[in-house]
């Protein structure tokens, strides 16, 4: 539903040409390497859409008109929870007018469910980090007074392709294809080390 408002939105207002310039369509179907992702995001970790700008801006990067073509790739994410999955939003990464119509996108960003990260940036060369698209969906920023898991990044560990990641979970980078997994508590089993891009991904 939120995509098919989205794209009617993006229709009528002619503000973000090209949102759909991937050239596949929307996939929300998870990859058959990972768990099945049948649960919905719970309230602390649904997308509020009204503080989409402040949340780019805090992520330290710019709005745009629509996306860029000089960087075009995808990496995945998944979130688990003690093994379970919590629902990565469609339209992170989106600024939204008073009326509730999309205005602005950033070049990191998410189009469905699916767990599939965007990155369409008009410079080349930029890194783009597992931090930003936390401060873009607006979770594990230490200000939810409900605590773990969802309070901040202490007890996550990060996962790239297989490999347990060192590094704090915000400086992980993404990369082309990178299958990126968010995990709390008791490791996810099997642990997803690869996902299936939709063809044009």
């Amino acid at each position: 539903m939120l995509n098919k408002r989205l794209a009617v939105a993006l229709t009528v207002s002619g503000l973000l040409a090209g949102v759909t310039a991937c050239g596949a369509p929307a996939q929300n179907a998870p990859s058959s390497t990972a768990p099945a992702l049948g649960a919905t995001a719970a309230p602390a970790w649904e997308l509020d859409p009204a503080a989409g700008a402040q949340r780019i801006k805090a992520a330290g990067l710019d709005i745009l008109t629509a996306e860029g073509t000089a960087e075009h790739y995808h990496a995945h994410l998944d979130v688990l929870v003690d093994g379970k999955p919590v629902t990565v939003p469609a339209e992170i990464g989106f600024s939204f007018g008073a009326d509730g119509r999309p205005n602005g996108i950033s070049a990191l960003h998410t189009h469905d469910t699916s767990g599939i990260l965007h990155i369409e940036a008009p410079t080349a060369g930029l890194k783009y980090t597992l931090g930003q698209v936390l401060a873009e969906w607006g979770v594990l920023d230490g200000k939810d007074a409900t605590g773990a898991p969802h309070g901040g990044t202490g007890g996550w560990t990060a996962y790239v392709n297989g490999s347990k990641q060192s590094a704090p979970v915000s400086d992980v980078v993404l990369k082309a294809h990178d299958e990126v997994v968010l995990s709390f508590g008791t490791a996810p089993s099997p642990l997803p080390s690869s996902y299936t891009f939709p063809a044009g991904l």
